[in-house]
């Protein structure tokens, strides 16, 4: 085991768990955060599917909404994963929901970090802090950002943007030697870890099961989560990745007819209840219920959001799968785990 100890926040998340994968193979310590103290088992079980021994995890119980608990998780660490962070399926009744805990959590293991002396945080931002919004035809970097003010940006997307602009805003104005990076994932799939499915793999799940009876004409970016975490620990040891942003997608957005027409290709039988049918764009602007945040996508039906991930290739050689590989890793999972219909 490496001198380092890596907090993890959220490890019972998709990205979560994948970063303390990641993490446990290269013999670091870690010490990851759940809600609730009664997870402790779910979490270590599912590093176990993962592929890593969870023997040597340690658990400890906090909340994004409460200061209890956020002294003694980092207490010790040489270093945060802050990926915890809420990401519903629909969109909700009051945005409040994810804002808050979205903004007020990321300052509040800010905080704690800068108190106990912590080196770095990595906190796990989103392309919806990057890219939302009508820019047609634009290739996004890690200079764009999301104006939450803007008409037609969801709640999600807010919260994402806000949560770290405050993270920027906590770390320009503190005085202590605390260091920011931030990673900015795409929609993330790859191998689901159990039956408990992030939104991005709850999507495809639909689709699979014929529960989406048409698709929008708006596209997503793609991103394996295995990738994800590797972006995450890169961005945590690089000397010069301190004040960074990095994006992390793995080539050009998908549309996604495109994406329904790839689960066909490649299934075959297993993708027969995928629908063929694109939804009218009227549909999507009076916000069917489709994803999250598809009344956002309404602007940009029939264009890309396309981004680059030139900069983390350049400056931490990071080399993701691409973005087949991570969409068909995700489908071929939900069918060894028995979630898609026959």
């Amino acid at each position: 085991m490496s001198d380092e100890l890596v907090l993890v926040t959220g490890g019972t998340g998709f990205i979560g768990v994948n970063c303390i994968v990641r993490l446990l193979a290269d013999g670091t310590r870690v010490r990851a955060t759940v809600r609730d103290r009664r997870r402790a088992d779910d979490l270590r079980a599912l590093v176990r599917l993962g592929g890593a021994d969870p023997a040597g995890i340690e658990v400890v119980a906090a909340d994004l909404l409460d200061d209890a608990g956020w002294p003694d998780a980092v207490r010790g660490a040489t270093h945060v994963l802050h990926v915890a962070s809420p990401f519903p399926t629909r969109q909700p009744k009051d945005e409040d929901e994810l804002i808050t805990p979205a903004r007020e959590g990321t300052l509040r293991v800010l905080r704690a970090a800068r108190d106990a002396g912590v080196r770095r945080v990595v906190q796990t931002s989103s392309f919806a802090a990057v890219g939302y919004g009508p820019h047609p035809g634009h290739r996004f970097t890690e200079a764009d950002w999301t104006d939450p003010d803007q008409a037609g940006v969801g709640a999600y997307a807010r919260s994402k943007t806000l949560a770290e602009r405050a993270a920027w805003d906590f770390v320009d104005r503190d005085d202590g030697d605390l260091e920011l990076a931030v990673v900015n994932p795409g929609g993330v799939f790859g191998p689901a870890i159990g039956p408990d499915l992030s939104s991005s793999l709850a999507l495809l799940l639909m689709l699979l099961n014929g529960q989406a009876p048409a698709v929008p004409r708006a596209s997503f970016n793609a991103v394996d989560v295995r990738d994800v975490a590797d972006l995450h620990v890169r961005a945590m040891r690089h000397p010069d990745a301190a004040g960074e942003r990095f994006i992390a997608v793995s080539g050009d957005a998908f549309t996604y007819p495109e994406l329904a027409a790839l689960l066909r290709a490649e299934l075959g039988d297993a993708a027969h209840r995928v629908t063929r049918r694109t939804l009218p764009d009227w549909v999507v602007r009076v916000g069917a219920p489709f994803s999250a945040d598809l009344r956002s996508l309404a602007p940009e039906l029939g264009t890309r959001r396309n981004a680059s991930h030139e900069k983390a290739t350049r400056m931490l050689r990071w080399t993701p799968r691409s973005r087949e590989e991570a969409v068909l890793a995700s489908a071929r999972s939900l069918i060894e785990l028995g979630l898609v219909r026959p």
